[in-house]
């Protein structure tokens, strides 16, 4: 019986659907001879330009027709109802549970995977927290050992094995530097081809000229007893071409504004 009492309202939404649709169409053809008829408009004007205002108030009053025409259309069209039946709520409950289902099921999901993933961080952080647990017993226990262990040092025993180490140093200093007073000596002589031993003096018409040997020396002692000023001032006893030497090889160094001062290479810093 409620079926047969619906049916007329039925039959009349069918005639109006299919009235406004003859209506849409009827108006759809319209716009579209009215777009042939701008196009032949057009076509005809040919290619005369518009300035930037004109242009632009042509632009704006299309943009009003055309929103115009659609409020008017959407003025024009019924929405249409659904009716609320037994049937369609049914459905519609369906529908609904089925989408809530649907999300609850991707929550589900998404938390089961954060809950493995900080399962995961948790079985990590706690085997780390046992190493370091371990190691830190094994630490204390080392600790205390070394701690419970009484060990005995003799001054003397390490004053004495102190005193053999410098002994021991300088007198590989004195061979390293009897070595290099031979080697200097013997590829490096004087400029008269005579070979000056320490506290031997060798005149020449000019000045007093001393060995390479003994002007490594002087900037050797220089560097380590003055460090704040290891500069030394170039005298006449220096043979130029020595000095030429040593700045060439990088084994000296000139005075940044004195340029009759030089310095040995600090190799041991």
């Amino acid at each position: 019986m409620n079926q047969q009492e619906l049916d007329p309202d039925s039959t009349t939404d069918m005639e109006v659907v299919t009235d406004t649709e003859e209506e849409l169409i009827r108006e759809c053809e319209q716009m579209w001879k009215d777009m042939e008829e701008c196009q032949n408009k057009l076509s005809l004007i040919g290619t005369e330009t518009l300035s930037n205002s004109n242009a632009q108030l042509s632009l704006l009053i299309m943009q009003v027709k055309c929103l115009t025409a659609e409020l008017n259309q959407w003025h024009k069209e019924t929405p249409e109802i659904t009716p609320l039946t037994e049937d369609v709520l049914i459905t519609l409950g369906k529908e609904e549970f089925q989408k809530l289902r649907h999300d609850l099921e991707m929550v589900l999901s998404a938390i089961q995977s954060k809950n493995e993933k900080l399962k995961e961080d948790l079985e990590r952080e706690q085997q780390w927290l046992d190493e370091q647990e371990q190691i830190m017993k094994s630490l204390n226990g080392l600790y205390s050992e070394l701690k419970n262990q009484v060990v005995t040092f003799s001054e003397s025993r390490i004053f004495n094995e102190l005193k053999t180490k410098i002994l021991n140093i300088k007198e590989f200093k004195e061979k390293l530097l009897i070595i290099l007073g031979e080697f200097l000596e013997d590829h490096f002589p004087l400029p008269d081809g005579t070979v000056k031993k320490k506290k031997k003096i060798i005149q020449e018409s000019t000045a007093q000229l001393i060995t390479l040997h003994e002007v490594l020396e002087i900037l050797i002692n220089r560097l380590f007893d003055v460090p704040h000023d290891p500069y030394v001032k170039i005298s006449d006893s220096f043979w130029p071409p020595y000095i030429e030497l040593l700045l060439r090889n990088g084994i000296a160094l000139r005075h940044p504004e004195d340029p009759t001062r030089i310095r040995l290479e600090a190799f041991h810093q």
